[in-house]
């Protein structure tokens, strides 16, 4: 069930904002903008993320609505709702943001060092 709240808010974007806060909400919604994942498939992608934190915001996401569990031949896959589809460009343009801007903050995506380091190797 989807949670409502009661709270009033200043403006659209504060709205939003407040809907995707908590830590790596975003980012394991980016990731399941590309395809339906497992939960080990998640773990794996972001290693950073604790099993606990992992849960938990998995959890916030599906009352939210953005996303569900998906059950079924003894497995489940989560997957984005109706609801999370429509975040989709909006994540989009987040991450083609970070991508263009990256290196005007000096920062640098642990893919991208994994793949120097395995060009390293030939």
């Amino acid at each position: 069930m989807i949670r409502k709240t009661k709270r009033k808010y200043g403006c659209p974007v504060e709205f939003s904002i407040d809907q995707l806060s908590g830590k790596w909400k975003t980012v394991i919604l980016s990731r399941l903008k590309v395809r339906p994942m497992r939960y080990g498939e998640l773990r794996h992608d972001i290693p950073q993320l604790s099993d606990k934190v992992l849960t938990e915001r998995l959890r916030d996401l599906c009352n939210s609505g953005f996303i569900r569990q998906d059950r079924g031949g003894g497995s489940s896959r989560y997957c984005l709702t109706k609801r999370g589809e429509t975040l989709k460009p909006m994540l989009q343009a987040l991450y083609d943001w970070g991508e263009a801007n990256a290196d005007t903050f000096g920062v640098r995506f642990l893919s991208a060092e994994a793949d120097e380091r395995r060009a390293g190797d030939h």
